[in-house]
């Protein structure tokens, strides 16, 4: 097969999901404009920064491309008058900068090609639509019974995947969806097992697994297809969205906030749980559950992309996990996702921070008990419950299941000792980002400390403290030296003029000097 004859060889090393922060550290004003100078740092490193250089009108451009997500974002208003004025420069850049602030913050906004572009055009450069019809026009070449019926636009959140309508030409009222995706930083496997690998994933037979019609990769990319469901995904369920809309129109703010019915909250997690438990008993590995990941067939939930981990993909829910040091293997991922989801599924829209202090009224507490049990601060402290723990608890032990097909998944034992590789590989570059996270944050909260007011009031008493005893110290020393002086003049003028028969001065010892008695004594007695 010719597929994919041409691109350069080799993973793509940046991190998509490693968080931008972005600080305006000047300003300058031009003949008939401002420029905004701007640090931009990936990650925790500041030696993994760069300035980039914007104008207001750069700001608005962004801000006009993001009404998609109908988000209601704090730009600062335009002004024709008077704009150049000092002191509207200044209340401006604070402005810009509470703006940066949130569209970084922002989970989904943050992870948009439109904000990477803004904050790093150099990394974000290429057009990925284009290069993605590229690889698929070689791919038809070589299969001519499949056609594109149309690009699906931002469908997805990742920017270096895209995705297609088909159809098969002898049956054209079947539509399926082809996603092509570049090889990611977590790519691990050699190309000749990764190629092995994905082709694999279509003999993949299970209930609560999408079903996939076709799937191949080479040394850069690989190209998965499988059909089309106009009904969507969990998410789209859960958001009421239009599956085919852009991924910033679907989720970023729904109009509705409901989450589903207890009933459903019980028999999709449970069908989840199953699958899990079935692909970490296979060895193989998955760690990229989120609900738009989840489609449904009818009141059946079906796992998508088990191509992402096999192809280095990096998590969507990788910037929350990799804060805590007990999510470190593939399986605490997949739990913690999971406790993601089913906080989506139960309230309707995704949690406020991580990890969640309380938990608002839930259609059953053992709802809340699972939720407990993952997203707490505790849950984060102390590890991840195993899926096999998840499933024993109340509320999926007694759901049911109704499906009658057999899982099949035949993995040969040398691509299974290449996967745990793999695997082990993934979960070292986690364990490492996770160190120096931790690392980082130790350094913050010690300077921070050491910057807050209760701590420079301490150090300032302390100051004050060693300064007086210090000058305690000094005065003791200077006494003692001139008590010395006085003794020393004192035997040194009488020795000469002192006969043998002159009497000797009495001796001192046993007597006990105070500190009062050692205070230097007044120029004007030394006659």
């Amino acid at each position: 097969m010719a597929f994919m004859e041409k691109p350069p060889a080799g993973k793509v090393l940046l991190d998509d999901t490693v968080p931008l922060t972005a600080q305006i550290e000047a300003s300058q004003s031009l003949h008939s404009h401002t420029e905004y100078i701007i640090r931009v740092q990936r990650g925790i490193s500041a030696e993994n920064s760069w300035q980039i250089v914007r104008r207001y009108s750069d700001f608005d451009l962004l801000n006009n491309s993001l009404q998609i997500s109908t988000l209601s974002l704090p730009l600062p208003p335009k002004k024709l008058i008077g704009n150049m004025e000092r002191e509207f420069i200044a209340e401006r850049q604070k402005g810009l900068q509470a703006y940066l602030d949130v569209i970084t913050s922002h989970h989904i906004l943050s992870n948009c090609e439109l904000v990477k572009k803004f904050l790093d055009p150099n990394s974000y450069s290429v057009n990925y639509t284009e290069i993605a019809l590229q690889h698929v026009s070689m791919f038809f070449r070589s299969e001519p019974k499949w056609e594109v019926v149309e690009p699906l636009k931002d469908i997805g959140w990742r920017i270096r995947k895209k995705y297609f309508l088909m159809k098969i030409k002898n049956q054209p009222k079947e539509r399926l969806m082809l996603s092509w995706a570049d090889l990611g930083p977590d790519k691990y496997l050699s190309d000749k097992d990764l190629q092995y690998a994905v082709k694999l994933l279509s003999s993949c037979s299970h209930p609560y697994i999408y079903k996939i019609t076709f799937a191949t990769a080479n040394e850069s990319s690989a190209l998965v297809i499988r059909p089309f469901s106009e009904k969507g995904t969990l998410k789209d369920l859960i958001y009421k969205a239009k599956p085919k809309d852009p991924f910033l129109k679907k989720y970023c703010n729904p109009k509705k906030i409901q989450g589903l019915e207890l009933q459903q909250i019980k028999t999709y997690g449970r069908q989840i749980l199953e699958v899990l438990k079935f692909l970490h008993e296979k060895g193989f590995p998955y760690g990229h559950l989120h609900a738009a990941n989840v489609m449904l067939d009818g009141d059946t939930c079906k796992l998508l992309d088990l191509e992402n981990s096999l192809l280095g993909l990096p998590s969507f829910y990788r910037s929350y996990f990799s804060q805590f040091r007990k999510i470190n293997t593939l399986e605490s991922i997949d739990v913690h996702c999971f406790g993601h989801l089913l906080y989506e599924m139960t309230y309707g829209r995704p949690p406020d921070t991580i990890p969640v202090d309380s938990f608002p009224p839930a259609p059953s507490v053992f709802v809340v008990s699972v939720l407990e049990s993952i997203l707490t601060c505790e849950a984060m402290k102390n590890g991840m419950p195993t899926v096999s723990r998840l499933l024993q608890m109340p509320l999926f032990s007694d759901v049911l299941l109704t499906s009658s097909e057999k899982p099949q998944f035949k993995v040969p034992t040398k691509l299974k000792e290449a996967l745990k590789t793999s695997k082990e590989c993934i979960e070292k570059r986690l364990t490492e980002e996770q160190k120096l996270i931790h690392q980082h944050r130790r350094l913050t909260r010690a300077q921070s400390h050491h910057g807050s007011e209760e701590e420079k009031k301490k150090r300032k008493i302390l100051a004050r403290k060693k300064s007086k005893r210090s000058a305690y110290e000094s005065g003791e020393e200077h006494s003692a030296k001139y008590s010395n002086s006085n003794n020393s003049a004192g035997s040194g003028a009488s020795s000469p003029l002192t006969s043998p028969s002159s009497p000797t001065p009495p001796s001192t010892a046993g007597i006990k000097f105070t500190a009062s008695d050692l205070l230097p004594i007044p120029f004007n007695t030394l006659s």
